[in-house]
């Protein structure tokens, strides 16, 4: 596993031409879709909101722009990739700088038990912690776990208001706090452009619905990355990089053309081992490296339905367990 981040650094050159040609199959459908819905609006709400959830996907796909040029590695430009990064932060209303410090700060401790475990991430409880919980302790997480919550409730809390609100206060964080509320400003005077150019309409059934199922995609695939059943969790005394990388990401094995559609993220044990190799080579280094396929969590994605059940780590089975395996297991030694 050691010789692994040299195997994946031959890939993380930028290429300018590939750079050019994803934008270019991003934003482009998005347009023609978001146009064609708009067009729809009046004579079929439903036809409207179907494209709404096909075009979510090319919104996710416009993120996975914006989250590389948050690594600086979807161009050799820095400011190449800061300029495309705020433009697909106000289409995808995630704030560019506030949330790629984040986002650095989950790549710097997945998988780590720490004070901080849930900057960046989704939150997380060991077997004991939850034990320790008084009954309004364990309800309120039982509830943050559950699937309404995490896949509904969740990207329109994470979508529409988590990301508005300068909720991370650590040391450091003063620039970014800065630039997002830059950012909200930003969001305000588009979407007001927009609304008095085009018709509040068009944001409420054509701009809305769009969010709204790239919440929920985005969810999703960034859940199935680090909640598979053998995940990789360690306290910050004995966590290991390369370990939590690997063991702690998947590689989500999906059709082509939905690796695709969410830019190669799937293949997130290599994003994990590497942040600077583009969402544009990762297919290409999982495929020329055949280690990959031995070593890899690969999950299809009706395994990954079953990682809706992986609610607590369990540090004497090392591996996820659901709060029903729980209490079946433990509930003699609750309390």
């Amino acid at each position: 596993m050691r010789h692994l981040p040299a195997i994946v650094s031959a890939y993380q050159l930028p290429d300018t031409r590939q750079a050019i040609s994803q934008i270019l199959t991003s934003f482009l459908p998005f347009v023609a879709l978001w146009t064609a819905m708009y067009l729809l609006v009046d004579f079929s709400l439903g036809l409207t909101l179907l494209l709404a959830a096909v075009n979510g996907f090319f919104l996710v796909r416009i993120f996975i722009i914006q989250h590389d040029c948050g690594h600086q590695s979807f161009t050799a430009n820095r400011l190449a990739n800061d300029a495309i990064g705020m433009v697909c932060s106000v289409f995808s209303l995630i704030p560019y700088r506030y949330w790629a410090k984040s986002h650095h700060f989950h790549h710097g401790h997945n998988g780590m038990l720490w004070e901080h475990r849930g900057i960046g991430d989704i939150d997380l409880l060991t077997v004991e912690e939850y034990r320790q919980r008084n009954f309004w302790g364990r309800l309120r997480y039982r509830l943050y776990r559950s699937a309404p919550v995490l896949f509904v409730l969740g990207p329109l809390w994470y979508v529409f208001i988590q990301n508005r609100l300068p909720l991370i206060r650590l040391k450091g964080w003063e620039s970014a706090r800065r630039a997002l509320m830059r950012h909200n400003l930003l969001l305000v005077a588009v979407y007001v452009a927009v609304g008095l150019l085009l018709g509040y309409k068009a944001l409420l059934w054509v701009q809305l619905p769009t969010l709204v199922a790239f919440g929920i995609i985005a969810v999703w695939f960034f859940y199935v990355q680090h909640q598979h059943e053998t995940t990789y969790k360690a306290w910050k005394d004995r966590w290991d990089y390369i370990r939590a990388a690997i063991e702690g990401s998947t590689y989500y094995d999906l059709p082509r053309l939905f690796h695709w559609l969410t830019g190669n993220i799937g293949y997130h044990h290599i994003h994990h081992l590497n942040s600077l190799v583009p969402n544009y080579q990762l297919a290409r280094c999982h495929r020329e490296n055949p280690v990959f396929d031995r070593i890899a969590n690969r999950i299809t994605f009706w395994q990954s339905l079953k990682t809706v059940f992986n609610h607590l780590w369990d540090e004497q089975q090392q591996r996820m367990i659901s709060f029903r395996e729980y209490y079946r297991r433990y509930q003699s030694k609750k309390g």
